[in-house]
């Protein structure tokens, strides 16, 4: 099966990287000046979502910080209350339960190696 046959039950993709940072103005310098990653879009304080090549390198101020202080993998779904279930039917445990935030709905769960991830779908 080539990559682009891959078919999934819940995730439509891998949607960001979330990242936590102290300080959103100093992060974005980091890693737009530094690394060299475009900014796609900024929320204030908050919230700024770099282009990482295929990916989204999400910085996560401390009142978006949904994932604790830990590097989290985002996926997008169609139905993340769904995708929850069935998650924690086969051992994932659930961190936040689902909850719309400003952009979107949202929820974190940890996997059986105790690893943290996002689970997001739009509004």
């Amino acid at each position: 099966m080539t990559a682009s046959q891959h078919t999934s039950k819940h995730v439509q993709k891998v949607g960001n990287v979330l990242i936590p940072v102290d300080d959103l103005d100093k992060a974005v310098a980091f890693y737009s000046d530094g690394l060299g990653l475009p900014v796609k879009f900024r929320d204030g304080d908050r919230f700024a979502a770099l282009d990482g090549g295929g990916v989204t390198v999400a910085l996560v101020a401390p009142e978006e910080q949904v994932s604790c202080t830990a590097t989290a993998p985002s996926y997008k779904v169609a139905d993340v209350a769904a995708a929850v279930r069935d998650l924690t039917e086969t051992g994932a445990v659930v961190v936040r339960e689902p909850e719309a935030g400003p952009h979107e709905v949202r929820a974190v769960l940890r996997d059986p190696s105790g690893n943290v991830f996002i689970l997001y779908s739009s509004l």
